[in-house]
């Protein structure tokens, strides 16, 4: 039996289930206690308090830091991935993100927080003015 690291065990198992950048930061954002830190009760058991909260802090700026260097065009895809999964709309979906805005967050950056919430508005927008697909005159 191979012996796995909480960041490797984490990269591998859990967040390689989650389909799409966008929803692992939303998911990884969604393990933020109010108190600050994280919670995963899984990760915890096996790897222990201490190292799964270091683990889950480490993938999440890991996360974040790939979203904000992701082009735009391809986030717009990224979000249709990580909708699927959900029963709501992209557009949905981003307004969900921008309601929990700070727990995306895995550490008070303004700077990164200023470039997530231009990221958040620029796909709403794009959403917001996606026209539907018209059916090809043949």
């Amino acid at each position: 039996m191979t012996l796995k690291s909480a960041l490797q065990d984490l990269r591998q198992t859990t967040l390689a289930a989650v389909s799409g950048l966008l929803a692992k930061l939303a998911y990884l954002g969604s393990l933020r206690r109010r108190e600050g830190g994280y919670q995963h009760w899984g990760m915890s058991l096996v790897h222990g308090e201490e190292s799964s909260e270091r683990a889950l802090k480490a993938a999440h700026i890991e996360v974040l830091s790939k979203v904000l260097r992701t082009p735009i065009s391809d986030l717009e895809e990224d979000l249709r991935k990580s909708t699927r999964a959900s029963e709501e709309t992209a557009g949905a979906y981003i307004e969900g993100m921008q309601e929990q805005f700070n727990e995306l967050l895995p550490s008070p950056d303004a700077v990164s927080a200023r470039h997530l919430n231009a990221v958040l508005v620029a796909l709403s927008n794009l959403e917001k003015n996606r026209k539907p697909a018209t059916p090809s005159a043949s």
